[in-house]
């Protein structure tokens, strides 16, 4: 008795896709000269067909591409590898040539097709033609296609190191099955050179374990492409975690938006399914040519036949997708001049049902007894391989055939997916926003509102930021993670521009507009990825009379009312950070004032579950005190009471409270008042939050380990017995950094012409760098940098970063303090510089905020002009001592004349400038900065002789007075007995060689700011001398700082309001 096989159909939704190569389509059908023969024989075996009535043993996902239970998505295809039968239902079957259709029995004299009604009176045995059929070798070509991707990958490698696909295959549970088919993968992705790897979960894994993991192979950069092993425990849905793995990893090419697009004339699929990515690698090597010839896939399974058809319609095949409810089958085939059979059915298509001379593409993978073979079963295909060799031109044997090229074709994939990974990094590009330009320019807020901004996951998807990376806050804004660093660190840093200018008038010279400006140019309108960085603005100026940070015109930040407010909330971070540190200072001197040793150490260190134990920041303590006993028992009594009692001298204290709001009502005030507090008062005050030293560590911090470490060694006072007093003495350092962990993180927003922005840290220009964050910097010069195998000339991005102030204090800071903690090295230096604000260095009248503006500053007057030039030349020859080239930004006014232009740009040329360029930016936006944008990649080109100013050797009175002679001018530095006082306790307490930052006026190279132009021979008197030991610097006072600034009469706050309607905030500036 003749025993019959029933493969039932599993249908699932379909996923991921992949890319199709037009080249896999092209290929000739050779004309063959055939002896024409007679041809009879008797079938000897059954034909099935799904009681369903639908396609046979359609290739189901839970069956592999192997063809055993299967891959991600699997099919039913044979793999030249025997394998166990599978347990199928078994029906007898009375005739050797029945079909079991819909649960009746037809014989096949009546109908070859689908259709028990259809009769194959045109295939008679004498019509059939004799042919000897040329076998298409799966098995040699999977292999040559296996030598190719390894030569492929080396070839690669060789160009770029870091080149190495990757594959990660999910499998639940140790089916034999299943292990053999992962066993052939792995061995076959080792020959060809890529990394795979079996992630194996337990039986019992749950769904949201594996989705899970998925998650995470999908954020890895390294893994190119992810399959799950199918079938999955029955408590887990296939869908549900096969639909998790990104498109663009999914190497099975099966989830719906690629086979979407393959499906589509003209669409982009990441992979084409393997099995049929294999048939059309077959056809094009057996040189079969498709443009117009007819085409018939028998089947039409999601697996197979469906993708087939889509294949061979967009070769230009006229393709019939034929199925169990096809009638006539038998005319479509003796039509066909080609022939993909995915039915799963033993010998279900014969070759008296043929066109003579038609190309046979056998995709079934059946297993029929057989007791001549030791498993009892024997592997055949769809097709009859002995009657369809005699007709067929070509024809795929099975096993053989098509079965080895679907692993084949699952590497190609892989390769294909680690190509694209690292083609896409290479394909940075910011789209540009248009601007629509007006005359008169309208107010900042108003150019903001009328620009349509990009949403952020657009800015970051086009600049290389992957979604996992992203943090957005709300549409417009988002942080980035760190991680994005580790990821680019292989790439060459992009160009490096710093912006600084000269002294400036209390208007402002436009350094940050120029900023931006530049940034539009370079990016918007030269066509070089751009990032413009600078500092998170306080609410305390945005609210007071300064206004906000944004840039102005035609270039600034946007959505600029965000920008100026909260933002992502990092200086609210800072704000509770800091107070968080004054707090535990105040109290911890209240509690040892009110409690002994014994009593103080044990509230401490409490007992917790019958055991007392330190906290693991008490640790650092005890290693700073030279105790390395680990049980809080063992501490002898002279050990406790170093331990417990920091002894803090209440006249040392130098950490303050902070606040983001200008309010001169907090300079002063004395805390302890209460009657709960037991008369322990004192005079202290606030600083604005910007101020806060954890607002420079935040800037200066080159990771979260580091930030960490800084925090910790803040010093806030000193002890009674002269030691420094730190944040981690106090046990607050953890604490600090998980306020401030998010804020460590850069912001993304945009320029008005759709450039990306980075945002982050703002530390008060005055008694700190103001600058922006080296973190914020690094990452730019990694998103615009360059790959190995990119050209460093012409493909390299820029990232211009602003300095506050002029170059004598923003510059020389962002050189000698953030530079030296970075390593970074700039490519360039831009000085800003203003024909007004010159004048004033020429002996021009004061200007005023507010005050109607001499005429002297609207008319031209060369004579003015030019003496002014002297502070230019001071700042152009300070920036050139560092060795990096010079540019000269001219910002122009409307009032400005051609020949004060002349001037200017002459007086910058003699100092040293590389260039001296026109910038209309505020009104024109980055169109009219990009004369700036040539000159700044021109001098970017230039060699560079880099070098700092001072050295950390030395006493710290020798850099001050380094930086007073050689960037100020001056003759001589005074210190008072105060000043001295502290620098010999720096010094003594171990923080004598760090460097300087001196806290003076914007208002002129000196520390006087009545003295304009490029004084000379004056003294700097050094009031104090402070010390940020976390930040990693001391600042010197050479004037009186204020702090915390206060409102005006008519703050910028009476003009705020919100639209109820809209939500938008009106008013701002």
């Amino acid at each position: 008795m003749t025993l019959s096989r029933l493969f039932r159909i599993q249908k699932m939704p379909t996923t991921v896709g992949s890319r199709m190569k037009t080249q896999l389509l092209n290929g000739s059908i050779k004309a063959r000269s055939l002896q024409l023969s007679v041809s009879s024989r008797t079938p000897s075996q059954k034909l099935l067909v799904d009681e369903s009535g639908d396609d046979l043993a359609t290739h189901s996902r839970s069956r592999s591409a192997e063809g055993g239970p299967g891959s991600r998505r699997c099919s039913s295809v044979d793999t030249n590898h025997s394998a166990a039968p599978r347990s199928v239902p078994r029906h007898d079957c009375p005739s050797s040539r029945s079909v079991l259709f819909n649960n009746a029995l037809f014989h096949p004299a009546s109908s070859l097709s689908f259709q028990p009604h259809i009769h194959r009176a045109a295939f008679s045995s004498s019509a059939v033609v004799a042919m000897a059929a040329e076998k298409i070798d799966g098995t040699a070509i999977a292999k040559k296609v296996r030598e190719q991707l390894k030569a492929n990958i080396a070839e690669k490698k060789a160009i770029n190191p870091r080149f190495q696909p990757c594959l990660k295959i999910i499998q639940v549970g140790d089916r034999s099955d299943s292990s053999t088919y992962v066993r052939m993968k792995l061995k076959a992705a080792e020959e060809c050179g890529i990394a795979c790897e079996l992630i194996k979960f337990d039986e019992s894994a749950t769904e949201s374990e594996l989705i899970a993991r998925l998650h995470a192979l999908n954020n890895d950069p390294s893994v190119h492409g992810i399959i799950v092993q199918l079938p999955l425990p029955k408590h887990v849905s296939e869908y549900a975690v096969t639909s998790v793995v990104a498109s663009e990893k999914d190497v099975d090419g099966f989830d719906t938006h690629n086979i979407g697009e393959l499906a589509k004339r003209g669409g982009h699929p990441y992979f084409v399914p393997c099995t049929p990515k294999g048939v059309m690698v077959l056809l094009e090597e057996a040189g079969v040519e498709l443009k117009g010839k007819n085409a018939v896939v028998v089947g039409r399974s999601d697996i197979v036949g469906s993708p087939v058809s889509y294949l061979l319609k967009n070769a230009d095949a006229t393709v019939t997708v034929c199925h169990s409810k096809t009638k006539d089958l038998d005319h479509y085939l003796k039509h066909a001049d080609v022939v993909v059979v995915a039915i799963g059915q033993p010998g279900f298509i014969r070759g008296e049902q043929l066109k003579p001379g038609a190309v046979v593409i056998d995709v079934g993978t059946n297993y029929i007894p057989d007791a001549t073979k030791k498993s009892g079963v024997r592997l055949v295909g769809d097709v009859d391989f002995e009657s369809a060799s005699q007709v067929a031109s070509k024809l795929t044997p099975v096993p053989g055939g098509v079965g080895p090229m679907t692993v084949a074709m699952l590497l190609s994939n892989v390769v294909d997916a680690a190509v694209h990974s690292f083609d896409a990094e290479k394909q940075r590009h910011s789209i540009p926003l248009t601007l629509k330009l007006l005359d008169p320019v309208p107010s900042d807020i108003a150019i903001s509102r009328a620009q349509a901004p990009k949403h952020v996951t657009q800015i970051a998807k086009e600049i290389g930021i992957s979604p996992s990376e992203l943090e957005p806050y709300g549409a417009y804004k988002a942080k980035i993670d760190l991680s994005i660093l580790k990821r680019l660190g292989h790439r060459r840093n992009g160009k490096y521009v710093v912006v600084t200018g000269i002294t400036p008038t209390p208007l402002g010279e436009g350094k940050s507009t120029t900023t931006m400006g530049l940034a539009q140019a370079l990016g918007a309108h030269v066509g070089r990825l751009t990032f413009a960085n600078v500092r998170q603005p306080s609410q305390g100026p945005t609210f007071g009379i300064k206004g906000g940070a944004a840039g102005g015109g035609y270039s600034q930040v946007i959505p600029m009312d965000e920008f100026n407010m909260h933002l992502t909330g990092d200086i609210h971070a800072i704000t509770a950070a800091n107070n968080l540190l004054a707090a535990a200072i105040d109290t911890r001197m209240f509690h040892e004032s009110t409690q002994k040793d014994a009593a103080l150490y044990k509230r401490l260190v409490p007992v917790k579950n019958g055991k007392r134990e330190f906290a693991p920041i008490m640790f650092r303590r005890l290693k700073k005190l030279g105790i390395d006993k680990t049980d809080p028992n063992e501490l002898t009594e002279e050990e406790i009471t170093r331990f417990a009692r920091l002894d803090i001298d209440p006249e040392t204290i130098t950490w303050r409270r902070v606040l983001d709001v200008n309010d001169r009502h907090l300079r002063g005030i004395v805390i302890g008042n209460a009657a709960t507090e037991k008369g322990h008062n004192r005079q202290t005050g606030f600083d604005i939050s910007v101020a806060s030293e954890c607002m420079a560590i935040l800037a200066l911090s080159t990771d979260l380990a580091d930030m960490r470490e800084r925090l910790g060694r803040m010093v806030v006072a000193s002890s009674k017995s002269g030691e420094p007093i730190t944040c981690d003495d106090l046990g607050a350092g953890g604490a600090l950094t998980a306020l401030m962990k998010d804020a460590i993180k850069p912001n993304l927003m945009q320029s008005l012409e759709g450039t990306p922005v980075f945002v982050h840290a703002g530390p008060f220009a005055n008694i700190s760098i103001g600058n922006s964050s080296i973190l914020a910097d690094k990452m730019a010069l990694k998103l615009a940098g360059t790959e190995p195998d990119e050209d460093p000339v012409t493909k390299s991005g820029f990232v211009v970063t602003e300095a506050g102030f002029d170059f004598t204090m923003g510059g020389e800071r962002f050189f000698n303090i953030k530079c030296r903690t970075s390593g970074l090295v700039p490519d360039v230096v831009v000085v800003v510089a203003t024909i007004r604000a010159l004048k004033v260095h020429g002996g021009g009248p004061p200007i005023s905020p507010g005050a109607p503006l001499n005429p002297v500053y609207k008319e031209e007057n060369v004579e003015i002009l030019r003496k002014g030039c002297v502070n230019l030349a001071k700042h152009v020859a300070n920036a050139r001592s560092y060795g990096v080239p010079v540019v000269v930004a001219i910002n122009k006014f409307s009032t400005d004349t051609q020949a004060e232009i002349d001037v200017v740009r002459d007086e910058a040329i003699k100092a040293g400038a590389e260039d001296a360029v026109l910038a209309n930016h505020w009104a024109e936006g980055g169109k009219g900065a990009v004369d700036l944008a040539n000159a700044v990649i021109a001098a970017s080109e230039k060699p560079k002789d880099f070098k700092l100013l001072y050295s950390l050797e030395g006493t710290v009175q020798e850099r001050i007075e380094k930086i007073a002679r050689e960037m100020y001018g001056a003759a001589e530095v005074e210190f008072t007995e105060l000043a001295q006082k502290k620098v010999d306790t720096y010094t003594r307490q171990g923080f004598g060689n760090l460097p300087i930052c001196i806290a003076k006026t914007q208002y002129s190279l000196s520390h006087d700011p009545d003295l304009k132009g490029a004084p000379t021979g004056f003294t700097v008197p050094i009031r104090d001398v402070r010390m940020a030991a976390g930040a990693g610097y001391l600042y010197a006072l050479a004037a009186d700082i204020q702090t915390i600034p206060g409102l005006p009469t008519a703050p910028g706050y009476l003009n705020v309001d919100v639209d109820l309607e809209t939500g938008e905030i009106d008013g701002l500036f």
